[in-house]
């Protein structure tokens, strides 16, 4: 799983997510460490007065009942960073995620970056092509 941090950097650049069942998320800012899942059994996706949340069941140790969407992170899997990846790149281009010596390579079109873990290296590249594009947020 890539670290908040670089969650946030895909958040900031114009990742839109669009949650759905078993998606990972972050509450960031509310000094708690933990990942959660979007669950029939914790945490499930509401609307409240109009707005789109993440709520939780009772039983959450820390009684926190909904959070609005806007105010989570999602920690997007390698899957999920891959397609994101291959939505942006050219049909004919290849995207390869190979182990070197001290980590992993991402490389696709005319990019390649090191990261020390796989996730790391798709999420770099994910970030990197979020950058390149010039379009509106909303038109991605």
């Amino acid at each position: 799983m890539i670290e908040i941090d670089l969650a946030h950097q895909l958040h900031d650049a114009g990742l839109v997510w669009r949650p759905a069942p078993l998606d990972f998320f972050a509450l960031p800012d509310r000094e708690i460490d933990e990942i959660y899942v979007i669950s029939d059994q914790s945490a499930f996706l509401q609307l409240y007065n109009g707005y789109p949340v993440v709520a939780f069941h009772g039983a959450s140790e820390w009684a926190l009942d909904y959070i609005l969407l806007n105010e989570v992170v999602w920690m997007p899997t390698e899957g999920q960073l891959r397609e994101q990846i291959e939505r942006r790149i050219p049909a004919a281009a290849v995207l390869r995620l190979e182990r070197t010596s001290d980590g992993y390579r991402c490389a696709a079109g005319s990019h390649t970056l090191d990261a020390p873990t796989a996730a790391a290296a798709l999420g770099l590249m994910l970030l990197q092509l979020l950058r390149d594009d010039t379009r509106p947020i909303d038109d991605r």
